[in-house]
């Protein structure tokens, strides 16, 4: 069975993006074995990312990052759907999330692939929720469901005049 663990460091503080997590992550375990693992806060990024290195020893590892590179939904789950048919690789890919300081260049060379979320600045907390969703949002792509408005499914819907079918 596909299994996705996604490491974040920090406790939640923002209730809403708990929330959000929470939401999605519940959606994403219908179509894998995904697990949200809170890595505690260290004291400098250096000791988050050994405790993340750790955590993910023998994973495939996608390090969220800035300095990443920024791909749409689609190229994600492109990507996503190659490393998880990939027989020869890990059973386990691992998403991880740094602290309010990012990841180190050590985390970032240890990385299958820097995955940047795009050019805004998001406070760690919102990033969780957002990658959580894109990792969702590639099931539902592979599935070729609705929730993904993009592609076939979109342009029929511009055809009916954006309304939904009742």
């Amino acid at each position: 069975m596909v299994r996705l663990l996604v490491l974040a460091v920090g406790k939640p503080r923002l209730p809403f993006a708990r929330t959000g997590a929470e939401e999605y992550l519940g959606r994403l375990q219908s179509n894998c074995a995904a697990e949200l693992v809170r890595l505690k806060s260290g004291p400098t990024a250096v000791a988050e990312g050994e405790a993340s290195l750790a955590r993910s020893a023998g994973m495939r590892r996608i390090v969220l990052d800035e300095r990443g590179e920024a791909v749409g939904s689609r190229e994600f789950a492109r990507r996503l759907e190659g490393w998880l048919g990939d027989g020869a690789g890990p059973k386990t890919t691992a998403f991880l999330l740094g602290g309010a300081d990012g990841h180190t260049p050590a985390v970032r060379s240890m990385a299958h692939w820097c995955w940047s979320l795009g050019p805004l600045t998001l406070p760690h907390e919102l990033a969780l929720v957002v990658a959580i969703e894109q990792l969702y949002r590639a099931f539902q792509i592979f599935a070729g469901s609705p929730y993904h408005r993009e592609g076939p499914v979109a342009e029929a819907r511009k055809a009916r005049g954006n309304r939904r079918d009742r």
